[in-house]
């Protein structure tokens, strides 16, 4: 089942909101409910009309410091801010990390004299929250051991295009509790939805975040449930996301891991569990042959690539909205433009 683009007259009216009022985006948690309802509608109408947006941030730089190889991650940021008439600078940290030569706090107050945003892709969580709390200007997590919140956006923004209503679908991760199961499981029970993982026993994700998750969910009304049966969580689900067993910086793990997730492949056979439209969902990069086959990720349930295409629209939005932008000076459109 593929995606595909909304009908004109159904394109979403954003909330009357001035600016999304977090100033960075370090977790998920630092957009509210709202803020990320926002958000992927802004992403969608961005999508549907990117001329609207051209030269939305003529002026404006992103820096994009990263200790972690990428291929989209980087792309889709610097093909999104270019889209809106700003300027990238991309600073590879792979070969040293950001704190090697001076200090966080001089880092960030270098920094914030050059460009508008920072975009960090870090091993650490810390290193991130160390920059968003001495620089004055926004910082974006683009990926670290905690959380990959831009990535969960750009997910559930694929699952708005498919189903609409969201806190209808029952949403499951099978795999590791890591950082990208982190923020789905974060962002999904936000937008109400029902969020299911499945982990071998002493692979659960992190205990705080799922704290954090119940939290959110006795506010919308979305529900988890964590489990390590991956039968169970898969039955009835209407997408089916599942991630590397061993991410960067665990790839002397990945033997060990191999033999422990081998259970947790999503295979054909586990995915017949699933509803019979059910989506398949993976952040990519995919080890062909360990955590999915050929035969799921391949097959016309597969909805990969348009997960990775909305990783720069989701981008777009959240640069848009925390540099300046906000839903105020949105374009005016009609509901049947």
């Amino acid at each position: 089942m593929r995606s595909q683009p909304l009908p004109a007259t159904h394109i979403p009216t954003p909330p009357s909101i001035t600016k999304l009022s977090a100033r960075d985006l370090v977790s998920i948690q630092d957009f509210s409910p709202e803020e990320i309802r926002a958000t992927l509608e802004l992403a969608l109408l961005m999508k549907r009309h990117p001329n609207d947006f051209l030269g939305a941030l003529v002026g404006k730089q992103q820096v994009l410091f990263f200790e972690k190889p990428s291929l989209r991650t980087r792309l889709s940021f610097e093909a999104g801010m270019a889209s809106l008439g700003g300027a990238s600078i991309f600073v590879d940290q792979t070969h040293s990390r950001l704190d090697a030569r001076e200090s966080l706090f001089d880092i960030a107050h270098n920094v914030e004299r050059w460009v508008d945003v920072m975009v960090l892709r870090t091993f650490s969580h810390a290193t991130i929250e160390g920059l968003a709390h001495h620089a004055d200007i926004p910082v974006i997590n683009a990926l670290s051991e905690l959380e990959h919140p831009c990535q969960a956006l750009a997910d559930f923004l694929t699952l708005k295009e498919q189903f609409s209503d969201l806190r209808k679908i029952k949403f499951t991760f099978i795999g590791d509790g890591n950082n990208v199961c982190h923020s789905l499981l974060l962002t999904g029970v936000a937008l109400g939805a029902s969020v299911r993982v499945a982990t071998p026993k002493g692979y659960e994700p992190n205990p705080t975040i799922v704290a954090a998750a119940q939290d959110i969910a006795d506010q919308t009304g979305g529900s988890i449930a964590i489990v390590n049966d991956p039968h169970e969580a898969v039955s009835g689900a209407d997408a089916v996301y599942t991630d590397a067993w061993a991410s960067m910086g665990q790839e002397h793990e990945s033997t060990v891991r191999e033999a422990i997730f081998a259970e947790y492949q999503v295979n054909e056979a586990l995915m017949a569990e699933a509803k019979p439209y059910a989506l398949f969902m993976h952040c990519l990069p995919a080890h062909r042959g360990q955590e999915v086959t050929n035969a799921v990720i391949d097959s016309p349930q597969s909805v990969v690539f348009e997960q990775a295409e909305n990783r720069m629209h989701v981008q777009k939005a959240i640069l848009y909205s925390l540099l300046g932008g906000g839903m105020s000076r949105l374009p005016v459109r009609s509901a049947h433009a």
